[in-house]
């Protein structure tokens, strides 16, 4: 009897031993080991054997973490209080000094959060910081990254959530943005009828250019088709005259050589001659022919000069 109790108070004991001595860390954690209330070594995930009573393992989870940041008020740098609300996202980076450098992680980057919130949007306007959130979230990012080093995390991101002004301040800025878009629309209205007017003046420019051009063109081609047409006029003209006086000339030569055919006296050739030269002073004509025996001619004259005077010899 008392075998068996023995036997059961080794087993019972066996157990405690086994469930405080195996321990398992998940994927996702880090096991830090202490002995005898000294850090020993930072575990890797997997089965791990610890001795009860002297060594104990806490495990830290590794993975990323969201911090909620409470809803707050923060004054902007143009005196316009604002309510943000932001949320936190972190990795621990160092299992030890996660565990050993800062007692309440949460409350300590909750707290920090919310003074590095009040001192980046301080510098801001209230304009400049609903436009340029991802310039906040940057921004303290980097502040809260630098703060938390120390203690094994890395800070992420931060964003944003939330930016709440005054109700009357949110009254003002959609009356201002009412305004705005009013006075959009009266410039893009304005800038509508001016473009209208500047296209239309355009093309009234064109259709007089080119009605100048047309009656420019129009007056050339008739005054081409004037010139063409004196050219041709002036041409048979000149083609009719060459043709009179050719005949002219081919009749005096013919009348010439029929009289010379029949041997006809010096006063007859100089009568024949005068009235030669009247048929060719009364033509149409623009070139007379004169004869190049001029001494002949006026031997001609001369002798029908004396014929009218030898006609007459009783009148003297």
């Amino acid at each position: 009897m008392a075998a068996v109790i023995v036997l059961i108070v080794v087993a019972f004991v066996l157990f405690v031993f086994a469930a405080t001595a195996i321990k398992i860390v998940r994927p996702f954690q880090r096991g830090i080991i202490e002995q005898l209330g000294r850090y020993k070594t930072t575990t890797d995930p997997g089965l791990k054997l610890i001795i009860p009573m002297v060594q104990t393992l806490i495990r830290v989870d590794m993975r990323e973490q969201v911090v909620d940041v409470p809803p707050q008020e923060v004054i902007t740098k143009d005196n316009v209080t604002v309510t943000v609300d932001a949320v936190i996202y972190y990795e621990p980076a160092d299992a030890q000094r996660l565990v050993y450098n800062v007692a309440n992680f949460m409350m300590a980057i909750t707290k920090l959060a919310q003074t590095n919130l009040r001192n980046v949007i301080g510098d801001m306007t209230l304009d400049s910081l609903l436009t340029s959130r991802d310039n906040v979230n940057v921004s303290l990012r980097l502040v809260l990254d630098d703060a938390t080093d120390k203690w094994g995390v890395r800070v992420v991101r931060v964003e944003i959530q939330r930016i709440d002004p005054p109700a009357d301040v949110m009254h003002a800025m959609h009356e201002q943005m009412k305004a705005e878009r009013t006075r959009r629309a009266v410039v893009l209205e304005a800038d509508g009828v001016r473009e209208a007017a500047i296209t239309r003046a355009e093309g009234e420019k064109q259709a007089l250019i080119l009605a100048s051009e047309a009656v420019k063109q129009q007056n050339i081609l008739v005054a081409e088709g004037e010139a063409q047409a004196i050219r041709a006029v002036a041409d048979a003209e000149r083609y009719r005259q060459l043709t009179v006086a050719e005949g002219e000339a081919d009749a005096i030569r013919s009348v010439y050589g029929a009289i010379h055919e029949g041997d006809p006296t010096p006063d007859l050739i100089a009568i024949k001659y005068l009235e030669a030269l009247g048929a060719i002073a009364d033509g149409q004509a623009t070139k007379i022919f004169l004869p190049a025996e001029l001494t002949s001619t006026m031997g001609s004259l001369g002798a029908i000069a004396e014929l009218f005077t030898g006609s007459d010899p009783g009148d003297g």
